[in-house]
């Protein structure tokens, strides 16, 4: 008897949670680059969490322009950021360092991202946001360039844009089902 394992077909081996969830977020993040339609996101999605092989997860993204969020950020801090609500609240305000790329759910629930006396760590930050009968609010001071690319389906997601040359720039990507995302540029309170 061999003391290594055979090599495997990678298409066979069964896949993870971990797995899965890592390929319902490209999925979301294809869909809010407009890559997917509605409908095949919501079919790929729920075929994500019945797939049993890296070979069935790899067919749903086989055809997308992937890029998963870096691993790291230039200056040693981290790169991403989640901010999570589910039948609760979450909130971000106040002095805090935005990660380049913050992830915000709010499921039945509801998220507050106050970037007015936050520091950023890169030129660019994008804020993906998912609201599922939920909400999202996110308020950026004067200055910094907002560019929204989200969307609202049976739900709002508010479009509001600043350009400043040479500020940060804050991309909100994301959707809003049966819930909303809100997009605020106002001064720091006193």
């Amino acid at each position: 008897m061999s003391d290594h394992l055979p090599d495997r077909d990678r298409s066979l081996v069964r896949a993870a949670d971990a797995d899965r969830n890592l390929v319902a977020q490209l999925l979301s993040d294809a869909f809010a680059n407009g890559q997917l339609t509605v409908s095949e996101y919501d079919e790929r999605t729920a075929a994500v969490y019945q797939a049993k092989t890296y070979g069935e997860l790899d067919l749903l993204t086989g055809d997308l322009a992937l890029s998963p969020p870096p691993t790291s950020a230039p200056s040693g801090g981290p790169s991403n950021d989640r901010v999570i609500a589910i039948m609760s609240g979450a909130v971000r305000k106040g002095d805090w360092t935005a990660a380049p790329r913050i992830d915000a759910f709010a499921f039945w629930g509801g998220v507050e991202l106050d970037l007015r006396r936050a520091s950023f760590s890169a030129a660019d930050t994008t804020i993906n946001c998912v609201a599922i009968m939920g909400g999202i609010e996110v308020t950026v001071p004067p200055g910094v360039s907002v560019e929204v690319r989200g969307m609202g389906i049976m739900g709002g997601f508010e479009h509001v844009s600043a350009a400043h040359p040479g500020a940060p720039r804050v991309i909100i990507t994301g959707f809003a089902f049966w819930g909303g995302v809100s997009v605020d540029i106002k001064a720091a309170e006193k």
